[in-house]
């Protein structure tokens, strides 16, 4: 039976500067050349999948995209879940209430007023790569989660008014991301390995960050990077070398997977 390793985006497969060792790319070709699947598995919604380094020069079976949210196999759309108009309206009210910046995203555009973000460098590099697919907030539609800045320190706040709709990821620093309840990777996983009938025992993840740690522990074999958080390593199985180190390549080689 086929195994099936699903990946991270960042950290895990490209760095701050979206590099991909060359170590990674070929690794994963010769990973799906030995008649495995490859998934990309990301908090990341689809608008914002796009690099040409991941979807031509890698090549990928499919995308598990917004933590779960959105799931294409083979260049079709299998699984959305979408916030629905009323949920959208009532996270606004309250995030507008609290004057908490948020970028709204979906599978074709990410939605955010870019006044809110000034001084956000990550978000004005975002604004710059995706262009027209980066619009204003009051456009909105079709969104599968959110990212909020907490600066202005408000999380307990946000923990009572959102957690019974969201799970809510808190990053390292100001970051929050809000998903539907009962939505992650590791359910984006299931879903895929239930559609294709793979076998838990032939699972397994690469990743380095808060948003990995359901996937890290659901698959049979859960890798970090050896970038990643400390919550990473504590959750994974298996502990790789760093993305710059053939992490990659060293992983998939110990479970004999290339």
């Amino acid at each position: 039976m086929k195994n099936a390793v699903f990946f991270d985006i960042d950290g895990t497969l490209w760095d701050e500067k979206m590099y991909i060792p060359e170590s990674t790319a070929s690794a994963i070709r010769k990973l799906r050349e030995n008649g495995n699947y490859a998934f990309l598995c990301s908090g990341r919604t689809r608008a914002n999948i796009y690099a040409k380094e991941l979807m031509e020069d890698i090549g990928f079976d499919g995308i598990i995209a917004g933590c779960g949210t959105y799931i294409e196999y083979h260049g079709d759309v299998v699984f959305e879940e979408l916030i629905s108009e009323e949920a959208a309206e009532r996270l606004l009210s309250f995030l507008q209430e609290c004057k908490i910046p948020v970028v709204l995203e979906g599978h074709s555009c990410l939605y955010a007023d870019m006044e809110d973000f000034l001084d956000d460098l990550y978000i004005l590099n975002l604004k710059q790569q995706l262009g027209d697919l980066f619009l204003p907030l009051a456009d909105y539609k079709y969104i599968n989660k959110f990212t909020a800045n907490l600066k202005n320190g408000i999380k307990e706040q946000m923990i009572e008014r959102l957690s019974g709709e969201y799970e809510l990821l808190f990053h390292e620093g100001q970051y929050v991301e809000g998903i539907p309840k009962g939505f992650s990777k590791a359910s984006g996983i299931r879903w895929i390995c239930d559609y294709l009938n793979i076998a838990h025992k032939n699972t397994y993840a690469f990743g380095d960050s808060v948003n990995d740690l359901d996937m890290l522990a659901y698959v049979q074999n859960g890798v970090a990077m050896g970038n990643a958080a400390d919550c990473a390593k504590e959750a994974a199985d298996y502990v790789t070398a760093g993305l710059h180190e053939d992490g990659i390549f060293l992983g998939l080689k110990h479970f004999s997977l290339i």
